[in-house]
This record gives structure tokens, sequence and C-alpha cells, in this order.
């Protein structure tokens, strides 16, 4: 069902408790709380709970901008990145996905699968495209599919959810997986 059509106001609180809430629970974890989030966003409570009834609602929402942002990335970069694109979006997607954790494991622990590879795979269109001009300039050998790019996506997404993975464990993995692309 297609989300109601808001206010401006009601945008800018919506985007507001969303950014507030990614801090919160990435700062909090389980002991976030929707009242932080409120103090945070610089609105009321009710205000929050309008917008999202219960905190899987928000979750959700959160993963759901999260997925959306990623597919704008995606669009910005096949239109206007060079021939690396493909890299620089698959490095900012692991980041990115290390950067939900929290969210992420919340979701599971409340009995929701955000499906780490039904996101990545929504993304297919967009890395169709990076992985096309990759191709064509030569930094991606010519047989890599894109059902091989999506699993190894999927795969970096998944270890950089695991309570093991630094940092600096993301970032040799995620070369690693690109050194594999390249001729």
């Amino acid at each position: 069902m297609p989300e109601p059509t808001l206010r401006a106001d009601a945008r800018r609180n919506r985007a507001r408790i969303l950014a507030a809430a990614v801090e919160v629970f990435d700062e909090h974890g389980t002991s976030a709380s929707t009242e932080e989030v409120a103090r945070r966003a610089g609105v009321a409570i009710g205000t929050v709970f309008r917008h999202f009834p219960t905190k899987a609602d928000l979750l959700t929402a959160i993963m759901k901008d999260l997925q959306g942002g990623l597919a704008v990335r995606a669009g910005t970069l096949a239109a206007e990145g060079g021939p690396t694109a493909l890299f620089t979006f698959f490095a900012e997607v692991v980041e990115r996905a290390a950067g939900a954790r929290t969210v992420v494991h919340l979701l599971a622990a409340g009995g929701t699968d955000v499906g780490v590879d039904h996101q990545v795979a929504g993304l297919g269109e967009a890395l169709d495209a990076l992985l096309t001009r990759a191709r064509e300039a030569g930094v991606v050998r010519a047989e890599v599919r894109l059902d091989e790019v999506v699993a190894l996506l999927t795969a970096a997404c998944h270890g950089a959810l695991a309570a093991g993975w630094t940092p600096d464990l993301r970032h040799r993995a995620v070369a690693r997986l690109l050194d594999g692309l390249r001729p």
C-alpha cells in the first residue's frame, strides 16, 4: 500500500525522526527508546507515534529509507560516475550494511527478517548499469555476470552484519572481493 502524501512539515518531521532513530539505535542498541528518538529529533513523542506506531514500524522505515537511498546513490553513480563507480558503490553498500547492524539485529529479534538478499537484489538494475560501464571500460573482467556481483555483495553485507567484522576487516575483505572482479 503506498504511503499517504504528507504535508511538507510532516515530511521534514519524518526525515528528522528517521535520522535521529538511526543515531539512537546505533548508540544504544536494544535499550534505545522512542522517547530518546523524539528528543533528538526535536519532536514530541506523539509525533513519533503518529508516523511510526510501533518500534518495529520505525525500524522497518529505517531499512526502507536505507534501501531508497542506496537506489538513488546507484542511479547517480550510474549516470555520473566513472568506470570504477561499481567499486565505489559496492564499498558504500557494505559500509551502510555495517551501519545498519543494530537495526537489522533489532528487527530480527522482533521476528522481522529484513532479507539482506532481497535488499541487495532490489539494486539489480542499478548494479547492472554500473557493471556494464565497468566492463566496457575494461576495469572488470568481461565474463563477470550480474548474478555474481549480487552474490558477492550479498555475502559482503552479511559479513558486515557480523559482530567480528571490524572496519579494517570490512575494508580488506571488500578490497579482495573487488580485486577478483578486475582483469
